[in-house]
Formats: structure tokens, sequence, C-alpha cells
């Protein structure tokens, strides 16, 4: 960042974690595509460390108005570029106006246990990210560093909240299906397991496939729209299928670039998964069924070790009933995922 005369920065700035040696990364997809690799933190983690401001030129002392730390939780929308919502903004003074002399100079800094609500989040058109910022204040131009941060959610589901999703669908006199799938709710690193019972067939399918569709909500209400993305391709089926076929499906999600679900995240935006059962026939016409799965995100050995040291604040309590009724509720208000029709087999829809 140079100065107003171009003479550049006179100082540089290094942030350096006390656990860093220690300390888990991951990694999370950067603007323009590539992966960037992070230090990983869980909600409830203390962030903390030294900041050291090394003077360029020795004898020349920096004159400032003040030094600062800032622990920012942030969330941009790419339509509406330079205008960040800040869901988290802690500051720390870490010196007062004045002079820095020594060519060295080193400062302490604490985060105690501050809450980290939301999984970090790079979409197509929102990104969610968490960053410590050091300015020196200064009378012309600041002088700022960045250290980003990746914060993973971790979740736990009960097994009796956890249902099989069981559905018949069809098109009346053509096709009756019966599929199933063993769960409704999946960690990022399951496998879905599930079978098609073919009840009807008197249409010509050629092939069938199930999919996996990320739907990345922003905005609400009439400014909002949809962003749907194919994450997973699963081919169940190459040829006709007879009465009384039965497909086993095995899913394993564990190599796709997944996160965990996510529900209206700071009125902002929200992140939703969909497995998308496919047919087509050999008019290439396609058929489909969508519903919607609950994703989340479990801990795996070396953060639990993390976790036990951890305040309780970083590991989430299982969902209640009522938080996961309410969720179901708003799905269907959205006309995302079907449940089962007590009434008989659904339709299936076809483009």
């Amino acid at each position: 960042q140079a100065s107003l005369f171009g003479f550049g920065q006179s100082a540089d700035i290094v942030i350096k974690l006390d656990d860093h040696e220690t300390r888990p990364t991951a990694k999370i997809r950067s603007d323009d595509g590539s992966v960037e690799t992070h230090y990983l933190f869980l909600d409830g983690e203390t962030v903390s460390g030294t900041v050291d401001v090394n003077l360029k030129k020795a004898g020349v002392k920096l004159e400032h108005q003040g030094i600062r730390i800032e622990f920012i939780g942030q969330i941009e929308v790419y339509y509406d570029r330079g205008n960040q919502h800040d869901f988290i903004s802690l500051t720390k003074d870490l010196a007062r106006p004045g002079e820095l002399i020594d060519q060295r100079n080193s400062f302490q800094f604490e985060f105690a246990n501050p809450e980290k609500p939301f999984e970090s989040y790079m979409g197509t058109n929102v990104k969610l990210r968490y960053l410590l910022k050091v300015t020196i204040v200064r009378r012309l131009t600041d002088i700022v560093k960045e250290l980003e941060l990746i914060v993973h959610t971790l979740s736990s589901y009960r097994e009796e909240m956890n249902q099989s999703i069981k559905m018949e669908v069809g098109i009346e006199d053509c096709l009756h299906i019966e599929f199933e799938y063993n769960k409704n709710k999946y960690h990022l690193r399951d496998v879905i397991v599930g079978k098609i019972y073919f009840l009807l067939v008197r249409i010509k399918i050629k092939y069938m496939e199930l999919t996996i569709i990320k739907r990345e909500t922003v905005g609400g209400g009439a400014n909002s729209f949809n962003e749907n993305e194919t994450i997973a391709r699963y081919e169940i089926m190459d040829g006709a299928p007879v009465r009384g076929e039965s497909i086993p499906i095995r899913l394993f999600l564990g190599g796709y670039d997944l996160t965990p679900t996510m529900r209206d995240v700071s009125k902002k935006f929200s992140v939703k998964y969909l497995l998308n059962l496919v047919l087509i026939d050999e008019e290439d016409r396609r058929y489909f069924k969508q519903q919607e799965v609950t994703l989340w995100r479990k801990a795996d050995l070396p953060l639990r070790r993390i976790v036990d040291g951890a305040p309780a604040a970083a590991l989430p309590e299982p969902a209640s009933p009522e938080s996961e009724r309410a969720a179901d509720e708003e799905s269907d208000q959205n006309g995302v995922g079907d449940s089962p029709s007590p009434n008989g087999p659904q339709a299936v829809e076809a483009q």
C-alpha cells in the first residue's frame, strides 16, 4: 500500500497466532477459484497472538495516531460490492498515539472466546469470511495488514431425529417408482445409501442418475434470487428397467466440495442441498424429483482434541425437535423438499 507521495510503506506488519505451530488448517476457494489454506477455528475458541511491527529503516521513527487490531466476521454479496456487512467487529487497541522508535516492536493481543456463529463460505454470489486486521493509523495513509481465518461449525443429531426418506412417485399409467434414502441428514463425509424400486414401467427409460444440487439463495422476499449448482452426479442405471427391479444407491460424499446446510445466515443468504433423481427416456425427455436433505459437519479426531480444551460453545447442542420442525415448515413454505403424501404417489416433474 503506497503512500500519497510514492515512498511506500515505512513498516512491515506480521500477525502471528500463539498456537500457529499446532493449530490445524483448512482449505477454502478464493475469489479467483484457486484454493487457499488458512488457520482453522471453531466457535468459542480464543484467538490470541502477537503483532510485530518492523520499521524498514533503522533510526527513522514512525509517527502514528494509534495501532489497533480487529477481529471481524464479514458477509459480502457480490452484486453489492463495497457494502460489506460485519456481523462481528471486535477491536483491541495495541498502542496509543505516539512514535515507534525501535526497529522491532511487538504487541500481544487476545480475543477471549469470541462468538463465531457461522461457517466460512465462498459461494457463487456471496462470501462469508473471518479475519484479523491490524491498522497503524497515520495522518496520510494507514498501514493495514490482514490475516484470513477459516471457521467451521460443528453439529450433532440424535439418531431418532434422522429419519429415512421413502416416497412413491410416478406419472399416471406410465411410470410408478418407489425410492428410499436411509437418512434425511448427512454429515459431509457420510454415505448416501438408498434404493430405487420400479413398480410400473410403461415408458422406455434409457438413463437414470442422482445429482446433488446446491441452491444458494441471496437476499430476501421479492429481492431474493437463487443460484443452482450441480455438485455431484451418480449414475444409477444405464438401460431400460423392468417392473419389479430394484437398484441400489451408494453415493460417498467425502470426495465432493460440500458445505453444511446454512439457513438464513444473518438474514443475508441460505445454502440448501437437494437430491435430484433424474430419468431420461428414449425421446430425451427428462423426468425428475427433488428432495431436500440437511448436510452438517461432524468433528473429526484432530478437531475433537481442540474441542476438549475449548469452551462448551465450541460444540453446538443437538438441534431440538422444535427447531427441526420449524426448519421443515420453512422448507415446505419455500416449496423445497417433498414429504411423502398420505394420498399415494406424487407426480414426477417432466422437462
